[in-house]
């Protein structure tokens, strides 16, 4: 016989969630682990509430920017191998609609979240209330709605009951390694404060299991005959090797084939830098090793990657005339991409599976020799770039990917997200563990650095985490750092001054537009940047929020102000000048930016005959 139970809306999602689990490999783990919340009207008096009463059940986490909470969410679920989650909760408008960048970020990198936003009354009994968007022609329509093209699943919770079947599909959708992403149950602000009798079965225990789908095996002998039949073969590992936890898998693979790795940026650290076939990053910010081998690839094996423009080259790198891809993804819509052989299996699976269809099969020695020498010659690139003759000197950035590199261990965690650091960190960084390379560039989201730093530190307690963060990145969001010492949070901030969008002006520069916009000092009357920059302290801005901070002019200054922040028991920003006038090795691949077909200033002129140029490689794998 059923039994019920009499609580509220919010009591009764607050009680299921507590109670959801997820299984693979015979492990165990809690699905919701926390609710992130900045409270107002529509939230404070339903979901509010709820996390007071069920406080010992489910912790709270106070954030200050709805976006960063959900960025916050992202970079736990990623250090979880999307086998855990955080809530976010907001009030009904600016911070329902601050959401939507999150929710974005989080479903382009297939990562999840579960968003609670507040809504209007369902029962329209005070319409319209503060906050509300009024839609003359659509009654049923609330800011909430924006959130529906960046949500995997999306429903708005109107009686209570509905709130069964609405919870149900939204953990169906997170738990699902194929489908997963932002999931947002919009929650009336009437409803969640609504009792209802409630069947106990709603809050037992629910294990859902993440499966490991295997390969069809029509499917598996075409790719394996693919990759005997190749000469020159490249695998590309990207974010799902590491969500699959096919790191292993993927060293076995490359061990018994002698196919060398490549990696995207989400999937970079599945190898080992110093792995023999490593050939480090693949596409715009990748090496002349991994480009060079793509340009004359005649089978290219993608393993959880989406195939992005930056991995692609604007699909200019893969030149070989016959060159044919093999994609194992979990996602059927990227297993499909440039007409390949699709292996719609679990990463680790088919890498397994893989490897035993091709058993004895090993590309040739000149092969294997070829690409281990262009590494090498890549290698005392990197070096030279890293070194650092002058330790009273101010450093370059690449001087200060050096520094952290030489500090950090395996169990450090360096995040970052946008600007020039994630095209540099792909070319230099050398990933030594899985987990130890962060970056988000999926969405490429200035601001993400700073929260996502707190999730993952919230995922991997013991962990030392680095946020790397420019400061064009920093003034976006720098709020969090308040979270981070109210909660504990002893991340390491290290901030990266150079006086301007660097990443962005050298786009600028190069596609005709003079770096217009794109620095941070004074104007003179014609509207041009004169060479003082402006009076603004970032590292007192730091201090201002409650971080420990270390200034460090020099080389040997950072190398010290590193070390000591890396112990520290506090959030600890380390304050770096760069000199912006050395920079890393040029992009080995192109990215398509297009110029503008007519102009009269020089600059744009000279712009275009290059893109026009460069444009002409573009092709269609069919």
């Amino acid at each position: 016989m059923t039994t019920t139970r009499r609580l509220t809306v919010a009591q009764a999602l607050v009680r299921f969630l507590a109670a959801q689990y997820t299984e693979r490999d015979g492990v165990r783990q809690r699905l919701i682990n926390a609710v992130w919340g900045v409270f107002g009207h529509g939230n404070v008096a339903g979901l509010g509430q709820a996390l007071v009463e069920y406080r010992d059940a489910m912790p709270f986490l106070q954030g200050r920017n709805e976006q960063a909470m959900v960025h916050a969410a992202v970079g736990y679920a990623r250090h979880s191998d999307r086998l855990r989650a955080h809530a976010v909760t907001t009030s009904i408008g600016p911070g329902a609609t601050n959401l939507v960048t999150g929710a974005a970020l989080a479903t382009v990198n297939r990562l999840p979240v579960l968003l609670l936003p507040g809504d209007t009354f369902a029962t329209r009994v005070a319409d319209p209330v503060l906050q509300q968007l009024e839609v003359p022609h659509a009654g049923d329509v609330s800011v909430n709605d924006t959130l529906r093209p960046v949500s995997r699943y999306f429903d708005r919770v109107t009686r209570p009951e509905a709130l069964i079947p609405a919870a149900l599909q939204a953990v169906r959708v997170l738990t699902d390694p194929a489908e997963t992403g932002a999931v947002t149950l919009a929650l009336p602000q009437d409803v969640q404060a609504e009792a209802f009798d409630w069947p106990r079965e709603f809050f037992a225990d629910r294990v859902w299991p993440v499966r490991r789908p295997q390969p069809e095996p029509a499917a598996l002998a075409e790719a394996a005959s693919a990759l005997r039949g190749a000469e020159r073969p490249l695998l590309v590992a990207g974010g799902g090797v590491h969500h699959s936890e096919a790191q292993a898998a993927l060293a076995a693979f490359a061990d018994a084939t002698g196919v060398p790795v490549a990696a995207t940026q989400a999937g970079k650290g599945a190898l080992r830098h110093d792995h023999p076939a490593d050939v480090g990053g693949i596409g715009h910010t990748g090496t002349a090793t991994a480009d060079d081998l793509a340009r004359t690839a005649d089978v290219v094996l993608g393993v959880g990657t989406r195939w992005t423009d930056f991995t692609t080259a604007s699909r200019t790198l893969f030149a070989h005339p016959g060159v044919r891809f093999v994609n194992l993804n979990i996602t059927p819509v990227d297993a499909h991409k440039h007409a390949a052989t699709a292996l719609v299996a679990d990463a680790r699976e088919g890498l397994d599976a893989l490897r035993h269809a091709l058993a004895g099969h090993r590309v040739t020695t000149a092969y294997a020799a070829g690409y281990r020498a262009g590494k090498e010659r890549w290698e005392r690139r990197v070096d030279a770039a890293l070194a650092a003759p002058e330790p009273s000197a101010r450093p370059t950035q690449a001087q200060v990917v050096g520094a952290l590199d030489a500090v950090v261990g395996d169990e450090d965690v360096v995040v970052a997200a946008a600007g020039s650091l994630p095209g540099d960190l792909h070319k230099l960084w050398r990933a030594r563990a899985p987990r130890q390379y962060h970056l988000e560039y999926g969405y490429s989201c200035m601001g993400y650095e700073i929260p996502g730093a707190l999730g993952v530190k919230l995922a991997a307690p013991d962990a030392p985490v680095w946020a790397l963060v420019g400061d064009g990145s920093y003034l976006m969001m720098p709020g969090e750092l308040v979270t981070a010492v109210q909660e504990g949070l002893n991340i390491n901030l290290l901030l990266v001054q150079n006086h301007g969008y660097a990443s962005i002006g050298g786009l600028s520069e190069a596609t005709g537009a003079e770096r217009f916009g794109t620095d941070y000092r004074f104007r003179a009357e014609d509207g041009t940047y004169t060479g003082e920059p402006l009076p603004v302290d970032l590292a007192a801005n730091a201090a201002s929020l409650g971080l420990d901070v270390l200034r460090a002019a020099t080389v040997a200054e950072l190398r010290d102000a590193l070390a000591a922040a890396r112990v520290s028991p506090r959030p600890t920003c380390v304050y770096v000048e760069t000199d912006p006038r050395v920079s890393v090795p040029e992009a080995q691949a192109w990215w398509d930016v297009p110029v503008a077909a007519t102009a009269t200033r020089e600059a744009a002129v000279t712009a275009r005959a290059a893109y026009v140029r460069r444009a002409a490689a573009r092709r269609h794998h069919l």
